[in-house]
């Protein structure tokens, strides 16, 4: 059961003109679920993204960034994202890259266009060959239901070890003229920054020149799915796409521009949104934790201290089970690696509850105050360095006897 987390409802989530979404039940590791996701994209759409930092890259991402590299140098427009779940096709070396080169092929064919504009997602299990009949033989379907109003069915074709789909959408004003944003995610598990097993598309119908995409996805991706962590492991597969469909009658070629940041804004915050779906959806989850560091001397090393307490499974145990045992944060935050840390200037709060001052034991401290806090949903650590004005912010959860469960029975 996710932390707090409302179903997304189908009639919410805004369609984004210039792009149309299909689904099909291909059967890639199960019967009867959809597995299989095509997002067909207008002409002027540009597309920007951020991949895994992971050296065992999964074959469709080395072929999607290819595939991006080759479209940027002809001009050429990406057409399609073709996505499966059930099977990663990572581990799987060349045959791998085969088969994420064939799915292109059969789906550039069925649309019309070259190979080299399908841009191949995939999420699952590692290490097993992709059933790429199966993918090729679904891609009808898939296109049969394409449709703009699509983005719900869309959200379910990506899960793997997810309870429930993640979607979202918001409209702005730049201008006065509209501009929506929708975008789905998945994941549960194999979390972990440097992309953070997990997949993100957001699309927006502005007009966005190349460029400005570029950067625009790098931020948002730093500001969202690069500041969670469920479990410390960084997966094969991770990617993050933005689209821009360019059918709005708004354009945005300028990123020192005022019609920018309002995006920009729009962007990161849906990407947040999106990104704190994951966590509250992860493995077993039942408490959705905020990790601050505040007062720090640089935001890489306020980022470091948080992950250091979002990734201990000491922690995130005691969170578990409700345990104030809070000397457990402070082993993280001394083995972050900031090896010039004072700490006998740090304080540490839980919530509302002032935990340790100056390096200490805070005097005023009761533990069943700790406990109160450790008890609920959703709770807020806070870490103040007293060594500058930096501040970073990660989000994680809890680690229960659930997450060794599904993690145990995946491949069953």
């Amino acid at each position: 059961m996710a932390v707090n987390l409302p179903l997304p409802i189908a009639s919410n989530l805004k369609p984004v003109a210039g792009i149309e979404l299909g689904h099909a039940e291909a059967g890639v590791r199960k019967a009867n679920r959809k597995d299989l996701l095509v997002m067909k994209l207008a002409p002027t759409a540009t597309v920007a993204g951020v991949f895994t930092t992971n050296r065992f890259c999964a074959a469709p991402v080395q072929v999607c960034k290819a595939h991006l590299e080759g479209l940027r140098i002809s001009d050429s427009p990406v057409r399609a994202l073709v996505i499966n779940t059930g099977n990663a096709n990572a581990g799987t070396g060349e045959a791998g890259l085969a088969d994420a080169n064939a799915t292109c092929a059969a789906l550039a064919e069925l649309l019309g266009c070259e190979a080299a504009q399908i841009l191949p997602f995939s999420t699952g299990v590692i290490l097993e060959p992709l059933p790429v009949a199966r993918i090729v033989a679904g891609l009808p379907q898939a296109i049969a239901n394409l449709d703009v109003d699509n983005w719900h069915n869309a959200a379910e074709a990506i899960m793997t070890t997810d309870t429930q789909p993640k979607a979202a959408s918001r409209t702005i004003k730049i201008n006065g003229k509209p501009v929506t944003l929708t975008g789905i995610s998945k994941g549960a598990g194999m979390i972990k920054p440097n992309m953070a097993t997990m997949l993100g598309f957001l699309a927006t119908d502005a007009k966005v020149a190349q460029p400005v995409l570029d950067s625009l996805v790098k931020k948002a991706a730093d500001r969202s799915f690069n500041c969670i962590t469920i479990d410390g492991d960084t997966s094969t597969n991770d990617s993050f796409m933005l689209i821009a469909t360019g059918t709005a009658d708004v354009e945005i070629s300028d990123a020192d521009s005022p019609e920018y940041a309002f995006l920009e804004e729009a962007v990161i915050g849906l990407s947040q949104q999106l990104a704190q779906m994951i966590v509250r959806d992860g493995e077993g989850a039942t408490k959705f934790i905020t990790i601050t560091v505040e007062e720090g001397a640089s935001v890489e090393e306020c980022r470091k201290i948080a992950y250091s307490i979002g990734h201990s499974p000491l922690v995130k145990t005691a969170f578990f089970a409700s345990d104030p045992n809070l000397g457990r944060i402070l082993a993280a935050i001394g083995y972050a690696g900031v090896n010039d840390l004072d700490v006998t200037k740090l304080n540490l709060y839980l919530d509302d509850v002032w935990v340790a001052k100056n390096g200490g034991r805070n005097p005023d401290y009761n533990e069943q105050d700790g406990q109160r806090v450790m008890k609920q949903s959703e709770i807020t650590v806070r870490v103040k360095l007293a060594r500058g004005i930096q501040t970073a912010t990660i989000w994680t959860c809890d680690l229960s006897h659930e997450y060794v469960t599904i993690n145990a029975d995946y491949r069953s």
